[in-house]
């Protein structure tokens, strides 16, 4: 059985989250400049990834970087979902921090 667009995104966020120790703590003291979006759009935007693929966002590993570039086109159309998904995360827990 094939799964759906969301099904994908949220293995993806739920990988992020176990596998890589992606913590919404982290995610808003890393990302707190909207790196999460930026690279959300990165992944998804042929032009940018010709002009400047290299270039990760700011305080980003650039070879995990590049790892994520080489990936298919679907499969970064679903890691950049997971992306927003822990961009809006972060905004949630910064909300209810205030």
């Amino acid at each position: 059985m094939k799964h759906t667009g969301i099904e994908l995104i949220f293995q993806e966020r739920k990988k992020q989250l176990q596998l890589h120790g992606k913590k919404d703590k982290n995610d808003i003291e890393i990302n707190k400049d909207g790196q999460l979006a930026d690279a959300a759009e990165a992944l998804i935007c042929k032009d940018w990834l010709e002009k400047e693929g290299l270039n990760p966002p700011d305080g980003w590993n650039l070879n995990a970087w590049q790892k994520l570039l080489d990936k298919s086109y679907k499969e970064r159309l679903i890691i950049a979902g997971a992306f927003i998904a822990a961009e809006i995360d972060r905004i949630i827990l910064l909300e209810s921090n205030q």
